[in-house]
């Protein structure tokens, strides 16, 4: 209550404290005067007085003090007639309508909401002092982004009924830049190196995107953590911020940041002793220790070490078990020692599983990729399992799983599953282009959670200048309740290969139908088994070579009855941007007696991915293909793998790598090695940006084999690899995945054909 509200209170009191002094009296009825919006009802609610009562000057002075604290009013009064108490009342205004003008830093609804906050919304009841906290606000979002020199000017104009308009008149002004931060005190580190650590900057090339150089209070508290952590993870244990000053200049267009700091000495760890209730083997906990004596002290790996613990005695059923890790300093020699003391707590079970927030999605898609049981201990590993399973599903764009504890109980947990559901359906029309394939039209209609039963329908076209696909799959990947797949595809691949320059000219047209299984062995590996029918009819021209031989042995159209099987073990963190883990993959394409074409297909690939730090990723991978024909009868040529290009060797134009005919033209080979080692890490002064990043990669590979135009037949040699380095960008667009690559070839043959600068654009299928 402000303090002309409280004056206007105290008058009315005792104005009424007036009319009332003569005599106490018995309420006979209340009248409401006065009101235009409010309910008279809401005005009884309020009174602490009924009919019937006895009204005494105490009586009216709480009566109107209540009224007054409903804010709906600006005036109060109360009298007597004949034993009626008449309330007369004015009323507060209403807000009708607000509006911002000058405003280009935010949307008018993103700072609507912020003034919702301090009680200014259209509808509710003006109040000046809540008007004055709306400009405040307004400014602390402003200067949120770095815009000190910001005007605001409110403006009232009354409405009919009672009813005001709120205009805020906005004066951005020009946003304050950094123009320079300073670290003070530091003696084992350059403030170069330091300031590294800082998201905050200066003014640079790229800081009219980012606005890292607008100051923020909130991202200099980041960077001050980001600093203390820098220090801890190289052993300066004392490291301390003593302070820090921001300044502004006169024109309030310019920043100074200045942070004092003290260093300390630099600490090795001297000993690591685990102590406490351990209820799992010492032997066990102590190989998850990650601090060794000797080594200087890190932080992030004492961390570690508490959370590996926690996690190993959570998998146990303890959920809220504490590890402490207490230090004992050794100054003069500039060593530390740590004691992990281990708390495990309660065995906890868990009670219930509670699913919430699904309305299109059946409960059962949801458990059934819940690893956590009810009645069973609490293990910390399934519930994560279970977080990262729905993740992978793609139904929900966020899921959150709590575990709290179940009232009147201390060994109890209640699992709460959260998910908040997002759109499964998609209709969808574009274009890519490729270096290799030119424009690529596709459209496709897909719906990943069928009347939310978790099962998936997708109709696809794609319609490039090489390849045309027409497909039509079905996948219910619970077809029986301990997680066998079953999927149906249909459809149709055309191919003009004389649209490659460098491949041999020829024509397919193949018509396919399919049914796959999926198993699941464990968690991270997966079998495939798959079925499918195919018809080809192949289409040769003047300029076809091996093309003409096939046609004498096999003919124009033939028909395969062909069997895939594959086993994978994924344990990447992410299928974008992963961070660790490897992809495993062998596969098998078999074309069985029962069709004429008869050949097998072999593929072995190892990924693997290795977190280096923060912010780099080293990704190596390694892929061997062979082929053969059956039944003495060659493989098909356009079953033969080839190298080359934006997924093998890049630097070298797509398919080019490999056994050639007399006109230079690429065969492909029954025989394919792949080579690549990739350096991942964000674009300079974007490493907060998740949706695009940077790499340095070496490729090698090539095909091999089979006979050429000459007779020859070609065997892997390590010679005949070729080689290539460079730099690469991804990024995922809201179009779809960008991939640029810029390589130069270090090993190449006469004959191929170099392509330095390749990209993706679009999703090509």
């Amino acid at each position: 209550m402000t303090l002309n509200r409280l004056t206007l209170a105290l008058a009315a009191v005792f104005a009424a404290q007036t009319a009332f002094a003569e005599e106490p009296f018995v309420v006979k009825d209340i009248r409401v005067e006065g009101i235009q919006r409010t309910e008279a009802g809401t005005v009884f609610s309020y009174l602490p007085v009924k009919v019937g009562d006895v009204m005494t000057d105490e009586k009216t002075a709480a009566a109107i003090k209540a009224l007054y604290a409903t804010g709906f009013f600006k005036d109060v009064r109360l009298e007597a007639r004949d034993g009626v108490v008449i309330v007369t009342v004015e009323e507060r205004p209403s807000i009708a309508r607000i509006t911002l003008t000058g405003i280009k830093e935010f949307s008018e609804d993103d700072l609507k909401n912020g003034l919702k906050q301090t009680g200014v919304a259209e509808g509710r009841v003006l109040d000046r002092a809540m008007l004055e906290k709306a400009e405040q606000e307004l400014q602390r979002q402003y200067f949120n982004r770095g815009k000190y020199a910001v005007e605001i000017k409110s403006t009232l104009t009354p409405l009919e009924r009672n009813r005001v308009a709120v205009q805020f008149d906005v004066v951005e002004g020009d946003s304050a830049r950094i123009q320079q931060i300073n670290i003070v005190g530091n003696k084992a580190f350059q403030e170069k190196e330091l300031l590294k650590q800082f998201t905050s900057s200066t003014s640079g090339w790229l800081t009219w995107y980012t606005k890292n150089d607008q100051y923020s209070k909130a991202r200099l508290g980041g960077d001050i953590e980001a600093l203390r952590s820098f220090y801890l993870n190289r052993g300066y244990l004392e490291f301390n911020v003593e302070s820090t000053q921001v300044s502004i200049s006169p024109d309030k267009q310019g920043i100074y940041i200045t942070v004092n700091v003290t260093e300390g000495p630099q600490y090795k760890v001297s000993d690591v002793k685990l102590a406490g209730q351990m209820l799992v083997p010492e032997a066990e906990l102590q190989k998850l220790i990650t601090v060794k004596p000797g080594e200087i002290f890190v932080r992030d790996r004492l961390t570690e070490t508490t959370k590996r613990i926690g996690d190993r005695l959570g998998n146990d059923g303890y959920a809220f078990a504490n590890v402490n890790a207490v230090p004992e300093l050794d100054k003069q020699n500039g060593q530390v020692a740590f004691t992990l003391f281990v708390d495990p707590g309660r065995r906890v079970y868990v009670n219930r599983v509670n699913v919430a927030g699904n309305t299109k999605t059946r409960d059962e898609v949801i458990r059934r990729e819940i690893r956590q049981m009810e009645g069973a201990y609490y293990d910390a590993e399934k519930i994560n399992r279970s977080r990262d399973r729905l993740n992978r599903l793609g139904f929900f764009g966020e899921v959150n799983i709590e575990t709290p504890s179940v009232a009147g109980t201390t060994d109890q947990v209640d699992v709460n599953v959260s998910v908040s559901e997002k759109s499964t359906g998609s209709v969808m029309l574009g274009a890519g282009f490729s270096s290799s394939e030119g424009l690529v039209l596709s459209g496709s209609v897909s719906q990943g959670n069928v009347f939310g039963t978790g099962n998936r329908l997708s109709a696809q076209i794609n319609s490039g200048s090489v390849n045309t696909v027409y497909s039509l799959s079905y996948t219910n990947p619970y077809y029986t309740i301990d997680g066998i797949s079953l999927g149906y595809d249909i459809y149709r691949r055309d191919v003009d290969a004389s649209e490659l320059d460098n491949v041999e000219d020829y024509e397919t047209s193949t018509y396919g139908a399919g049914l796959r299984f999926g198993l699941p062995v464990n968690e991270r590996d997966f079998i495939t088994l798959g079925l499918s029918y195919e018809q080809t009819s192949l289409t040769t021209t003047a300029t076809s070579g091996p093309q003409f031989n096939f046609v004498d042995i096999f003919g124009n159209d033939n028909d395969t009855l062909r069997l895939d099987t594959a086993w994978a073990r994924d344990t990447r963190n992410s299928a974008l941007f992963p961070t660790k883990g490897l992809l495993q993959r062998v596969s098998a394409e078999i074309g069985t007696p029962a069709g004429s074409l008869q050949y097998y297909k072999l593929s072995l690939q190892h990924q693997q991915y290795f977190s280096l730090s923060k912010t780099f990723t080293l990704m190596l991978n390694g892929e061997v293909g062979i082929g053969e024909g059956l039944s003495g009868k060659p493989l098909p040529f356009f079953k033969n793998f080839y190298a080359g290009g934006t997924s093998s060797v890049r630097g070298f134009e797509n398919g080019t790598l490999g056994p050639k005919d007399a006109f230079g033209d690429a065969l492909g080979g029954d025989k394919r090695v792949l080579a690549n080692a990739e350096l991942f890490f964000p674009l300079p002064g974007l490493k907060d940006e998740q949706s695009l990043r940077m790499s340095a990669f070496i490729d090698a590979g090539a095909s091999f084999g089979p006979y050429d135009v000459n007779g020859q037949y070609k065997e892997f040699a390590f010679d005949d690899l070729r080689y290539s380095a460079g730099l690469a960008v991804l990024w995922v667009s809201p179009m779809g995945p960008l991939k640029f690559s810029l390589a130069q070839p270090l090993v190449s043959k006469t004959g191929d054909k170099k392509e330095v600068f390749q990209f993706t654009m679009g999703n090509v299928f």
